[in-house]
């Protein structure tokens, strides 16, 4: 019972994802075949959102609901992040699903989207044992 509120966030961000249609497979299609804003408005949104929430915790040094100071360390460039996001980038448009919408999707009754799941996790755990061999 102490989980609820993280089961209840999860169900109002479900049907926020529903209902904004950022779940939909046309318009992630859409989005890959240039044809419609809406995605890119989205996700521009997102990040727009990130960078201003990133600069305020910063400014203002906002310290966790513990009192622990929050600390985002800055990121060096790799080529690793390159062909990962080309990777997820061609996931995504041959399967029409990003890991955030997937349960949105199963919950929405398109249940060949499990698959993608079971992808997503396989490919996963290839990655965790592959890890450690791998260029970082």
């Amino acid at each position: 019972m102490k989980n609820i509120k993280f089961l209840i966030v999860g169900l109002l961000f479900g049907i926020v994802l529903v209902k904004s249609q950022v779940v939909s497979w046309f318009r992630i299609q859409e989005m890959f075949r240039l044809q419609a804003f809406h995605m890119y408005g989205v996700i521009g949104s997102a990040i727009v959102v990130g960078m201003i929430s990133v600069l305020l915790i910063k400014h203002f040094s906002v310290k966790t609901i513990n009192q622990e100071p929050i600390v985002i360390p800055d990121k060096k460039f790799h080529w690793g992040n390159v062909y990962g996001g080309l990777i997820f980038g061609l996931g995504w448009a041959i399967t029409g699903a990003c890991p955030g919408p997937l349960f949105a999707q199963i919950g929405s009754g398109f249940m060949v989207i499990v698959v993608t799941l079971l992808s997503a996790i396989a490919g996963t755990w290839v990655y965790g044992l592959l890890r450690e061999k791998l260029p970082h």
